[in-house]
């Protein structure tokens, strides 16, 4: 995607061919700032802060936190220690544990001599993987969006409302929601996106509004509890929201919040749809609810706010009374019943097991 007319991915390799280089999400909106991770404790460290975030970004940066820890040792033992740091960084998003996973599988078969090239090769390959699974989640999305738009009479705006951040910033390119309305809005379809601010860290305010602005697409910015209020008015054509984590069964845990979105959606008859790539899908679970480990973050994400003043500098501030305590749950999960579709780069199915068995039937056994 373009930022300022420059081309740009959130995560690549420097000129040197070895170093990976990064986008510091946390300094977003008000600077964009390019971050070298030269080892695997600083990649760990950038999943963990969240300098990068999102399913499929964690992931991709995992993948290469392994390439880096190869380049400095390459031994079993370090195959191992690096694989564990990686995995404690972050409990919720599955792509984590699929991309450590994978990257285990390569590199204990082979010699330590040939770890470090193969590692790399195949940390670009899981890179490159998720620009073609995002731009195809965003074409099977964009017909969704089309015969909503026709099915309306064409009116001179159709309205998508999303919930945290899930555009390009959160995966390699394209965006998983996201990539259904840049794909509609590069088609020539009026999309209007309303952008839940998505409190306690604001990535739709912060994350979702910036990259749409930098790509021209029109948007809205919305305090997170206004969704069903224009609902009910008929100001919201559908939801698309994106997942960290779907279960077998349809279920779909997102950031926090999402939940809600999708019970207003359901009691005013607005399609609620989940953008998401394969790897995201955990099949060794069916109840999300029970089964999927909710991450609780600092309270101080609560407590606090950083934003950009009159001055011009950038300050965080405290915004609730001394003494009083806080809890910062970081996602939540929306049951199948309540998801109209779930749109992958292999098609758009049911929220059921029934529904992703046909998209993945490798996976149905």
């Amino acid at each position: 995607m373009n930022v300022d007319g420059t081309p740009y991915r959130t995560i690549w390799l420097a000129e040197d061919g070895w170093t990976v280089e990064i986008i510091d999400q946390t300094k977003l909106p008000f600077s964009f700032e390019v971050i070298r991770l030269q080892d695997c404790a600083a990649a760990a460290t950038a999943i963990r802060d969240m300098w990068v975030r999102g399913a499929p970004l964690i992931g991709a940066t995992a993948a290469y936190g392994m390439a880096l820890a190869m380049r400095d040792d390459p031994s079993d033992a370090n195959v191992a220690a690096s694989a564990e740091a990686l995995m404690a960084t972050r409990p919720t998003a599955v792509n984590l544990r699929w991309a450590v996973d994978a990257m285990q599988a390569l590199l204990a078969p082979l010699s330590p001599n040939a770890r470090k090239k193969a590692a790399y090769i195949r940390a670009a390959g899981i890179c490159d993987e998720d620009v073609a699974i995002c731009s195809s989640i965003g074409d099977n999305g964009l017909s969704l969006i089309h015969n909503a738009w026709e099915a309306r009479g064409k009116p001179d705006r159709i309205n998508v409302l999303t919930h945290c951040n899930a555009g390009w910033l959160a995966t390699v390119d394209w965006g998983t929601a996201l990539a259904p309305i840049y794909k509609a809005h590069d088609a020539g379809i009026p999309v209007h996106v309303w952008v839940d601010e998505t409190r306690p860290r604001n990535q739709g305010a912060s994350l979702t509004a910036w990259e749409l602005e930098k790509h021209g697409v029109p948007h809205t910015v919305i305090v997170d509890n206004v969704g069903g209020h224009l609902m009910q008015h008929g100001l919201v054509d559908m939801c698309i929201t994106g997942t960290d984590r779907t279960t077998a069964s349809g279920d779909v845990c997102n950031k926090i919040g999402t939940y809600l979105k999708a019970l207003a959606a359901h009691d005013n008859g607005v399609p609620f749809y989940v953008g998401l790539p394969g790897p995201t899908i955990d099949w060794t679970i069916d109840d999300g609810v029970r089964d999927i480990p909710i991450e609780q973050r600092d309270i101080t994400e609560v407590t606090h706010m950083t934003g950009r003043t009159s001055g011009g500098s950038v300050e965080t501030v405290e915004i609730v009374s001394a003494g009083s305590n806080a809890a910062n749950f970081a996602f939540d999960v929306t049951p199948a019943r309540l998801v109209t579709g779930l749109i992958t780069e292999r098609g758009v199915c049911a929220a059921s097991k029934e529904g992703l068995a046909g998209l993945y039937p490798e996976q149905a056994g």
